[in-house]
């Protein structure tokens, strides 16, 4: 291997000393270059040449240890189905089973001219990014790389001289690039097939070239399945025209398709690209092997004007060579987080698309989606579509991925066009939504566009000889700074193409406009898209209380679901919080009723993509829904716009009405009554197949709104209602297999509908809108009773009109959409409808394959009649003579006698105090037999042990001491439970061995040093705490790094064990955290640099976790500051899990932690509590089983926690695959909390979850219990070893095949199918133990590792000098300075250091430049940066500047990438030139100079300053808490660009905040040289009044922001220190 990589483009760039290397680009070259990838880091030699130990070259990769397992990676790619079979539905199992990221780029040529240097140039550039790759087990098979270039007809018709054949006439000629079977006989039979279409099709093929290939360069996994590639040569002779010719081979090439479907080698044909224009050369190949693996890329004749390139880093480790990018016509780095809807809207569009371009020829064309391929596929077979039919590449992007233009400030006035043609297309196509940098390309345009979040990097400029590059990483292709002339970044929903026939670069808005002119789209949408006017909520009450109540029955209501959720919506307007986690039964498993709602849960983002947040970032999202006929999406013309907008999907009693009225929409109401006079058995399925027979004819009949209704006069006791949700889905799934789903939308006028997680369900389920009419009677009803009448008047109760109080619960559950859309990181409702973005747990086969087909149900679960009967049991409710005349409470979510069953309840938590405060073996056995006797309450009680071995002793088992070693506590934050609790979990952690968890929010130094003042268990160094003894340390082994990043400093890094990163909780998955801001103590406040008493909210994990590859950024930082801590991944089961963990594995983490869906929370929704998330044994069992088959699981620990109460548990987590068990809510218990569900409030009676003093006092555990707990727990484990005959854990971990299911008979049903569970793939090469002392994975050489080696750096930490040195950086060294800081901060702490390093570096900075710096640290670099710089800064200095005399005018520039000082807690920043998205996010205490940022900047800031001398984006401010902002507005823009929902905005008139300002800027202007800086100063007064100031609520009283701030002394000391 290292031998090869002398001779890969990568060696081009080695040379043995610091002095970069001349480079000049051929003219006219546009290079554009996305990345968005890493590898497992390879293992990096740098070149120390002789002259200085700092000299170095660029890394050269070398492959790092093979571990080899059989992957069968086969080409399943085309859709077994002919026209006449009935159509495959998008299968969520296909779709999780592949997951991408990616790294794209493209170089063009403006002159058109073809060289060979534009091939050579986009090698190099994909050398540069196989650390954004990623890499099979064997380290060696690619996920796959590949390049799109014009046909090199040159190279071609050498070869076709050689062989004898014509020269090719290029007008009229195809290329097709093809992988055929590995068998000599199929490729025979597969040519034939191929020969014969194109000869029916009247194109003569004039031959076959195999494609000169080296197969020594190719991986292992990659060689088993590696196709046999050859290109086909074919003349179109009856077409003239380009766009013709494309045409007809697009025609073949899917009639070749469908062909090769009924042959046995079917699925391993595919056509790389089959075109008149374009060629793609693609592959599992690592990067940087591309161009030696295809020889062609080598030769000089190979020719091109441009280059799309592509690294692919797929989570699933078993890539398959056609999924390896580019595609025909895209380059995808992101994921579709709609794809499943998206691909049943297509599907049902196929009988809808005409054109006259296919001269009626369309049938032969479909079908257009293959949910076996993976989302980038599919939305280039949409694109493909869509620019075949003769649409623009860009006008297809537009189409497919629109920009967020609802009020953009620029848009709306300035190119309102623009609006009206995204208008038009709104309600035609549903956004293809999802984080994604796309890149495309159709041979005479090249281009690129972003997502609306902007959630991909990309960045661009461009040199004097007219070359253009666009990258996320800058420094791909290494260049000379004097010859760029401009330098930019693609913002959100950005796009930029270039015309290669005219030698034109258009910009994002030209483009857009453009293509918004072609048609009079303001006129279509003016006169034919309606708005459906807002109508009056009623304001009396429809029925009397009898009939309400009796509603209220039938439909399934508790008082809870009455009092909790419905009432306390129409008096806040916000869906109610909770407390604990979700610890009642599974529905399936339950012994009460539940509604049919409750077999769901929503699926989060995790890892692939990020959750987006609602909060302070709602500009992108949007609840707008467009109902009506949804027209042929290949004609463009005014009748497609005939549709009604609803601003949202809720609709009252009035809205329902003039829909019905609406005379084009002719609506038809059809009602969901089954009828059981004739017995139960199958009379829900005779009513849906006739609910869909009705429905089927009605849109055949020109109805274009079809309302399923569960209204009715009068109830009658034999026709009961079908769960709605059934309903919708039927229809939905009916219309969509025959044809008729574009033609009409569905509507549900429903009484079973009350919450948020009913709407998402119903709308996931394809319906448009929802008017919960029994909900709103509910929330009338309760304005008029006396109760809340008395409440107002006595003010305990704010007061609300009644129309009001509908009001509030139709808002509430808007937020509550948008927060449940957000968490699977989608922005449009209309793209969330029908996308089923949710998995069942407990309804069978049948069920699902009719009304909810594709999603995933993995244990099976109930009938259709065992539904029919569960529906019936609230219908008779209503009806029985001696029925309660107040509703029922089912204890669904507060714990009651008679209620349905808690696995935390109050007699356990009795039973288990009695046991660990008296030591008492006897009190635990009755604890344990208590856990025995309770109902099945989660998936693991239907199961049991058996054994194939003979009891042994107990004396023989493995001691517990070495057992308890395995356990840890869940991360509980300091904040949401008290100091006490905090402290005695941790001490009795560390006494046994295990870990205890910091969760979020840093922790107090205090606790890193053994006690050893302790005198009758008590010490003064933590006064609060008892029974304590010498020796103690109250530290947390795991210290957890969350996305709101409080009180992540150096330190607390440096002094961790393990380091965890929370990506999601079980009780909230894909949601941020937050803190009441009467629980923000002084204490706590200080240790999240933060103001007390204001709450704390932490985003969802987006800021720096957009991806998979930004995670494994993430790992890489935390392993360079902290190198001896292992880094553990925090995730929530849910179906897919396994996949999202290979990726995780392969990201370099060390440990992965599985949660279930039952983990606690001090603060949650009620609707994330119960409705998101999975059991935990099916996420442990899916992420063992699929690391193993992937070759991953000895890579990685893999840690459990939810619900774990005893040894039970955790020999069922081990049995599943386990390494580690992790405790929560029971670890609480034992210290003594009692389960008073009020954590949420700062109440809790016995001070474990309080800020408060008064209740802190009455805390009454001691480390002792938990420790007595743990072993009682660890001797439980070593009974039931010696009982199966085994002598320690590692021999069970693993072995399902030790489980059966229990004989057992559930209430609801008796197909239940663990089959899952208890399956088995085999057993890891090492055991549990060698996997847990496995040493932590190393970043390979570092360049850190190369200063740190330096005699006069390391001796100025040793002994605190000054030193200064410089060096030369590339964009392969990441976390720059991370490693250093690391060392400094665990020698000196955050502070303490008096010494100072000074480095310069030259060149293109890695991601995570400058990360963790400590005072002391001043870091200058000379010349731009990529993504996060300055991250969790905690002091030093940084200043980055481009190079002396470039061609660019410094403050236009983009200099470093986005999510710079995320989390910064100190130090200041000098940048000349501008940042990207979300700058200073989360900043807590840094100081800042930047010359222009993008959106969303100041985000979340809590402290600190920053200061902009030029252009902002949207968002400015959001969420900003703390701290100042000046920003300089010279053209008055900025005001509608700052979110005003918390900072106040003035000018700058307090002389300390004057004086904060021009000192800053001076700062600025000496070290960075900055020309605009000097420019403010030398006339200060012209500029000081353009400047605006932005003010938090808890800075307004502050010297610098307040005018008539009062000269105190205390005043003259804060301002003493602000200068510092």
């Amino acid at each position: 291997m290292a031998s090869q990589s002398v001779s890969s483009p990568v060696s081009q760039l080695v040379h043995s000393n610091a002095t970069p290397p001349p480079y000049s680009l051929r003219n006219g070259l546009f290079l554009v270059d996305f990345v968005g990838l890493h590898c497992k880091p390879k293992k990096t030699r740098r070149k120390l040449g002789a002259s200085s130990p700092l000299a170095r070259g660029v890394p050269q990769f070398v492959a790092k240890r093979a571990s080899s397992s059989s992957v069968k990676a086969v080409l399943d790619l085309q859709r077994a189905d002919d026209s006449g079979l009935e159509p495959k539905v998008a299968d969520l199992k296909d779709i999780i089973s592949e997951r991408g990221a990616c790294g794209v780029g493209f170089i063009a040529n403006l002159d058109n001219i073809a060289s060979h240097q534009i091939v050579e140039d986009a090698l190099t550039a994909l050398g540069c990014m196989e650390h954004r790759g990623g890499c099979g087990a064997d380290n060696d098979s690619g996920d796959g790389s590949g390049v799109m270039t014009s046909i090199p007809w040159d190279l071609f018709n050498n070869w076709a001289n050689s062989q004898g054949i014509a020269t090719f006439d290029k007008l009229h000629t195809g290329v097709g690039m093809v992988f055929l079977p590995q068998d000599d006989e199929l490729v025979k039979e597969a040519k034939k097939v191929i020969v014969n279409l194109f000869r029916q099709e009247g194109l003569e093929v004039l031959g076959w070239r195999p494609v000169p290939v080296n197969m020594s360069v190719v991986g292992y996994y990659a060689k088993e399945t590696i196709p046999n590639m050859q290109q086909v040569f074919v003349k179109v002779v009856k077409e003239e025209n380009v766009d013709d010719i494309e045409r007809e081979l697009y025609i073949c090439r899917k009639l070749i398709e469908k062909a090769a479907q009924s042959e046995s080698w079917g699925n391993e044909l595919y056509f790389c690209s089959l075109s008149n224009q374009t060629i793609v050369y693609k592959g599992m190949l690592r990067s940087e092997v591309l161009g030696l693996f295809y020889t062609d890329l080598q030769s000089d004749l190979y020719k091109s004007p441009f280059a799309i390139y592509h690294r692919r880093y797929s989570t699933n480790t078993s890539p398959r060579w056609p999924l390896a990018q580019p595609m025909r016509f895209l380059g995808h780095n992101g994921e579709i987080n709609t794809i499943q809807g998206n691909l049943n809207w297509m599907q049902s569009r196929e009988t809808s698309l005409k054109s006259p371009v296919w001269r009626g020829r369309e049938n032969e064309i479909r079908p257009f989606g293959n949910p076996k391929a993976s989302d980038s596929a599919n939305l280039d077979s949409a694109a493909e579509l869509l620019i075949r039919s003769g649409r623009s590449p860009d006008e297809a992007l537009m189409i497919l991925v629109p920009e967020a233009y609802k009020n953009h400030p620029t848009l709306m006035i300035k190119y309102p066009e623009v609006v009206d043609f995204y208008d038009y297309y709104k309600g035609q196509m549903e956004t293809w939504d999802g984080p994604a940098l796309l890149l495309f390309s159709d041979g005479k345009t090249v281009g690129a566009t972003l997502d609306r979040n902007g959630l991909r990097p990309a960045r661009y400029w461009r040199t004097a000889d007219n070359v253009v590059y666009v990258a996320s990483e800058v420094g791909v292709v290494p260049m000379d700074e004097s010859q760029v002339i401009m330098k930019g970044r693609l913002g959100p929903g950005m796009m930029i193409t270039v015309d290669l026939t005219s030698g034109q670069v258009y910009e994002n808005t030209e483009v857009k406009k453009r293509v918004a002119l072609s048609n009079t789209y303001g006129k279509w949408v003016a006169e034919n898209l309606r708005s459906l006017k807002p109508e009056k909520f009623l304001s009396a009450t429809v029925l009397d209380n009898e009939a309400i109540l009796r509603r209220q029955q039938a439909f399934g209501y508790s008082s809870e679901d009455v009092q909790m959720v419905i009432e306390s919506m129409a008096a806040q307007g916000k869906e109610p919080t909770f407390c604990m986690g979700d610890d009642i039964p599974l529905a399936a498993i339950s012994q009460k009723s539940h509604m049919l709602y409750d077999y769901f849960k929503q699926r989060f983002a995790q890892v692939t993509n990020p959750a987006i947040d609602p909060l302070r970032e709602g500009l992108v999202m949007s609840l707008e829904v467009n109902i009506g006929k949804r027209g042929n999406i290949l004609e463009v013309g005014p009748e497609n716009a005939s549709q009604v907008i609803l601003s949202s999907p809720v609709l009252n009693e009035g809205e329902l009405e003039s829909l019905l009225k609406d005379p084009q929409l002719k609506p038809q109401v059809l009602p969901t009554f089954f009828d059981i006079r004739k017995g139960v058995e199958g009379s829900i399925e005779r009513t849906l197949n006739r609910l869909c027979e009705a429905a089927d004819e009605a849109v055949r009949n020109g109805s274009h709104l079809l309302v399923l209704s569960d209204r009715s006069d009068e109830l009658e006791p034999t026709r009961p209602a079908i769960p709605i949700l059934l309903a919708v889905g039927a229809v939905h799934q009916h219309l969509i297999q025959n044809g008729l789903r574009m033609s009409a939308s569905i509507v549900a006028d429903t009484a079973q509908c009350f919450s948020t997680h009913h709407f998402a369900c119903l709308i996931g389920y394809g319906a448009s809108a929802v008017c919960p009419y029994l909900a709103l009677e509910t929330c009338r009803q309760w304005r008029l009773s006396n109760k809340t009448v008395n409440l107002m008047r006595n003010g305990k109760m704010p007061t609300v009109t009644i129309e009001q109080a509908q009001k509030n619960f139709g808002k509430a559950v808007k937020s509550g959409l948008l927060k449940i859309l957000s968490k699977m990181g989608i922005s449009l409702l209309s793209s969330y409808c029908g996308a089923q973005i949710f998995e069942i747990y407990g309804l069978g086969k049948e069920v699902v394959d009719y009304a909810f087909r594709g999603s995933v149900s993995s244990i099976g679960g109930l009938t259709f009649d065992e539904l029919a009967r569960e529906t019936l049991s609230f219908w008779v409710k209503a009806f029985s003579e001696d029925t309660a005349k107040r509703l029922e409470n089912f204890g669904f979510i507060q714990f009651r006698p008679g209620g349905e069953y808690h696995g935390n309840n109050p007699e356990m938590s009795k039973l288990l105090h009695k046991a660990v405060r008296q030591k008492s073996e006897s009190a635990f056995s009755v604890y344990q037999q208590h856990l025995a006797n309770r109902p099945v309450n989660v998936l693991r009680d239907l199961l049991e042990f058996k054994s194939d071995r003979a009891p042994i002793p107990v004396g023989k088992v493995e001691p517990a001491a070495s057992i308890v070693q395995r356990f840890c506590t869940g991360g509980m934050s300091l904040g949401a439970i008290s100091r006490e609790t905090h402290e005695a979990i941790a001490i009795a952690m560390n006494r046994i061995g295990g870990k205890s968890n910091s969760g979020e929010g840093g922790e107090d130094p205090i606790r890193w040093k053994p006690l050893t003042d302790v005198v009758d268990g008590y010490s003064p160094t933590l006064p609060h705490l008892k029974g304590l003894q010498n020796g103690d340390t109250a530290t947390s082994a795991i210290k957890q790094v969350a996305s709101g990043r409080f009180g992540v400093t150096p330190t607390f890094l440096a002094n961790a064990d393990q380091l965890e990163i929370k990506i999601a909780q079980g009780a909230k998955p894909g949601e941020g955290g937050q803190l009441p801001g009467k629980k923000v103590s002084a204490y706590i406040a200080r240790l999240r640099n933060s103001k007390p008493g204001v709450p704390l909210i932490s985003p969802p994990p987006h800021h720096d976790i957009y991806s998979i590859e930004d995670l494994a950024q993430l790992i890489f930082d935390l392993h360079q500051v902290n190198p001896k801590a292992k880094v553990s991944v925090k995730l929530v089961a849910q179906a897919g899990i396994g996949t999202v963990a290979s990726g995780v594995a392969k990201a370099n983490a060390d440990i992965i932690q599985i949660s279930g869906h039952d983990g606690g929370t001090g603060a949650s929704p009620i609707s994330s509590i119960k409705h998101a998330g999975g059991p935990w044994e099916l996420g442990i069992t899916e992420t063992h089983q699929i690391l193993i088959e992937n070759g991953l699981r000895e890579r990685v620990i893999l840690r459990v926690d939810g619900g774990l109460k005893s040894g039970v548990d955790v020999m069922m987590a081990a049995a599943m695959g386990a390494d580690e068990y992790g405790f929560g809510s029971v670890a609480m218990i034992a210290t003594g909390c009692v389960m008073a569900r009020i954590c949420h409030t700062n109440n809790c009676p016995v001070g474990v979850a309080s800020q408060r003093e008064e209740l802190r006092a009455r805390f009454p555990g001691v480390p002792g219990d938990l420790v007595n707990f743990f072993f009682y727990v660890a001797e439980e484990v070593r009974g039931i070893l010696a009982q199966l005959g085994y002598e320690k854990l590692d021999d069970l971990i693993g072995r399902t095949d030790l489980l059966r299911p229990r004989d057992i008979s559930l209430v609801k049903t008796q197909h239940l199918d663990l089959s899952y569970i208890t399956s088995s793939v085999g057993l890891p090469k090492w055991s549990s133990t060698e996997i847990r002392n496995q040493d932590v994975h190393s970043n390979g050489p570092v360049l850190d590792d190369v200063l740190l080696a330096d005699p006069e750096i390391s001796d100025a930490i040793e002994n605190e000098k000054v030193v200064n040195k410089s060096i030369s950086i590339y964009n392969v060294d990441r976390a720059v300075c991370g490693r250093i800081a690391g060392a400094v901060a665990k020698k000196y702490g955050d502070t303490g250091f008096a010494g100072q390093l000074n480095v310069t570096f030259n060149g293109s900075a890695g991601q995570s430049f400058g990360c963790f710096l400590t005072p002391g640290m001043n870091i200058r670099l000379v010349g731009e940066a990529n993504d996060y710089v300055g991250k969790g800064m905690a002091g030093g200095e940084l200043v980055v500047t481009p190079v002396e005399n470039t061609g660019f005018c410094p403050e236009d520039a983009t200099i470093v990438g986005n999510t710079c000082l995320y989390g910064a807690t100190g130090g200041q920043v000098f940048i000349r030139g501008k940042a990207g998205e979300r700058f200073a996010v989360r900043n807590s205490l840094a100081q800042a100079v930047v010359e222009g940022t993008g959106d969303h900047c100041c985000e979340y800031m809590t402290g600190g300053c920053v200061v902009v001398l030029g252009k902002v984006g949207r968002n400015v401010a959001a969420g900003m808490t703390g701290g100042l902002g000046y920003i300089l507005d010279d053209d008055d823009t900025l005001i509608p660009k700052v979110n005003k929902e918390i900072v106040k905005i003035q000018r700058v008139t307090a002389p300390v905040g004057q004086m904060q300002l021009k000192n800053l800027i001076e700062a600025h202007v000496e070290k960075t040289g900055s020309s605009k800086g000097a420019t403010i100063l030398k006339e200060w007064d012209k500029y000081l009044p353009l400047f605006w100031q932005l003010v938090p609520p808890s800075e307004e009283d502050t010297p610098e922001a307040s005018i008539d701030y009062d000269k105190t002394a205390a005043g003259e000391v804060t301002f003493a220190v602000r200068l510092e």
